[in-house]
């Protein structure tokens, strides 16, 4: 090897590395330490590795006495989390049995943070369950991921009256007194010595959206270093002790990825257990948050509030509204930084590839319909369907590569990969700027007499008629022309619009075959716990 390619690799070895620490360095996550905290902190990633609890152990050596949680019931600091989650770790042990999981049936409070650390302090595998399943599907979900112990809600018992009784069940929340095991009665009568070291790492499994079949169990990798969220932290500039109102469920990716990044940054996660604008709204004044974690359909929500609601409430120490888990519409994107100023953030990923691209307030400035450019050490490439690089500005298949790729399916399953870059299932194209546009899923591209059309496309005209609130595009069968559009169309209140109307004032904006056939108008779209829509119901009112 020459002189030169020798220097080559080596910096290309060490560039990454010197990245992290730069990204890390400026958010404030290194700083300078007395020496006996570092050497607790070293101690602790020699015990923990990179893994949940490594975090709220060091924010528990830096930070003793800041919020790591606040929710309904009050604050928790990094040094009560921490003792906490290690009693709650040895009250686990004697409950948890071999080769099985531990399932987290949760609103968004205290109880699945310190059950997700707990859990990986035991090397026990977590299962995220997501609450909008109906109690068939939790219970098909419980029996396929081993579930040995379901900490859950008070609320959600009823939906699973017909359990085995061999799985063992910790309420996490109740309203009131219980004569059943709580989380808390089992922090409060367990040992408060620290764990031994596991024997594995845990694995937190999170299940796919399930908007076209059942939910498939996911399992996300350990990160292998720090980069993953430098890579991050490059684009999304969150800082070190930000308080972070996080929206999104924790047992989605996105609610996910706030809860990790948070251990990170050592920051304060403000949780409420249900969605609701104007408390969105209290809680980001009331404690006074930098930073908002959200699905699209939530921003859409804190428009709807009317404008003099909205101005009770002083969101001036927001620097970012951070927002993913489905396609964020051009319009939303552009209505809401009109109302909350240049803070909006979008990222573009899925459960299985984690982050693809980032959207910057000035990149949906520039362009509202785009999902922005892939982070430093991501790689993001367009692909015909036989597997050969498309020319730019062609939609394709997208294939990404990062750190943190999930590890297949539980079920032994996995996604198609190109040279280590995993396919999304979605189609796209980058323009001449180097932003990445998402024009839908694959298997959502229809058809119509012989042309293909993209959904999304339509969408977006539609979205942007003043007198629509949200609407969603999806083929249909057709005789004549093998598959036809059907747009259906939630209107703003005291507004109205007639499909025949509707079809006339986007026919100059869309080519004649992305004109949707039917219109149908509905009070409200059918979600998921996710704020994703649901094909398969948006079908079956068709129908009806």
């Amino acid at each position: 090897m020459s002189a030169r390619r020798r220097i080559t690799a080596v910096v290309n070895r060490v560039t990454p590395g010197m990245h992290t620490l730069f990204v890390l360095a400026k958010r404030g996550v290194l700083r300078p330490l007395r020496p006996d905290k570092v050497l607790r902190i070293i101690r602790a990633w020699r015990h923990w590795g990179i893994t949940p609890p490594l975090g709220f152990a060091v924010g528990a050596v830096r930070h003793p006495d800041r919020p790591a949680v606040i929710d309904e019931r009050g604050a928790l600091s990094y040094a009560e989390l921490e003792q906490r989650t290690s009693r709650l770790a040895n009250g686990l042990r004697k409950r948890v049995k071999r080769g099985t999981r531990v399932g987290v049936l949760c609103r968004n409070h205290h109880g699945p943070v310190e059950t997700i650390v707990a859990a990986a302090k035991l090397g026990v595998d977590v299962v995220l369950l997501n609450t909008g399943l109906t109690g068939r599907q939790l219970a098909d979900v419980i029996a396929e991921q081993q579930v040995g112990v379901l900490v859950l809600d008070a609320e959600f018992r009823a939906q699973l009256a017909e359990l085995p009784a061999e799985v063992d069940q910790i309420l996490a929340w109740t309203e009131g007194t219980t004569r059943r095991d709580t989380l808390e009665h089992l922090i409060a009568t367990s040992s408060p010595r620290r764990p031994a070291r596991p024997r594995r790492h845990a694995r937190m499994i999170v299940l796919t959206s399930g908007t076209t079949g059942t939910p498939k169990g996911a399992r996300r990798p350990d990160p292998p270093s720090l980069s993953p969220a430098a890579s991050i932290l490059s684009r999304l500039p969150l800082d070190s002790g930000e308080r972070m109102l996080v929206s999104a469920p924790l047992f989605h990716t996105w609610g996910l990825a706030a809860f990790q990044l948070g251990a990170v940054l050592g920051a304060t996660l403000v949780l409420r257990r249900k969605f609701e604008p104007e408390e969105a709204l209290a809680s980001v004044q009331r404690n006074r948050c930098t930073a908002v974690f959200a699905v699209p359909v939530m921003l859409q929500r804190l428009l709807d509030l009317p404008e003099q609601v909205r101005d009770r409430y002083d969101h001036s120490t927001l620097r970012i509204v951070a927002s993913s888990g489905s396609a964020l519409p051009a319009d939303l994107a552009t209505r809401f930084q009109r109302a909350f100023g240049n803070v909006l953030y979008n990222l573009y990923g899925s459960t299985e590839v984690s982050w693809v691209s980032i959207a910057t307030p000035q990149d949906l400035r520039a362009a509202p319909s785009s999902a922005g450019r892939p982070p430093r050490g991501t790689t993001v490439r367009i692909l015909a369907e036989d597997g050969s690089p498309v020319e730019r500005g062609t939609t394709g298949r997208i294939f990404a590569g990062n750190d943190m790729l999930f590890e297949g399916y539980t079920n032994g399953s996995g996604r198609e990969t190109r040279d280590g870059l995993m396919s999304t299932g979605d189609l796209g194209h980058i323009d001449a700027s180097g932003r990445l546009f998402v024009v839908g899923r694959e298997d959502d591209m229809i058809i119509s007499g012989g042309e293909n059309v993209y959904p999304k496309e339509t969408e977006d005209v539609i979205a942007r008629l003043p007198e629509v609130s949200e609407t969603a595009v999806i083929g249909v069968d057709d005789p004549d022309f093998g598959q036809r559009l059907a747009a259906f169309v939630v209107l703003r209140p005291d507004q109205e619009l007639a499909a025949e109307e509707l079809r006339d004032r986007i026919r100059d904006r869309l080519p004649k075959f992305a004109l949707p056939r039917d219109v149908v108008f509905l009070a409200e779209l059918p979600r998921n716990a996710t704020g994703k829509v649901v094909p398969r119901e948006l079908r079956d009112r068709l129908g009806g």
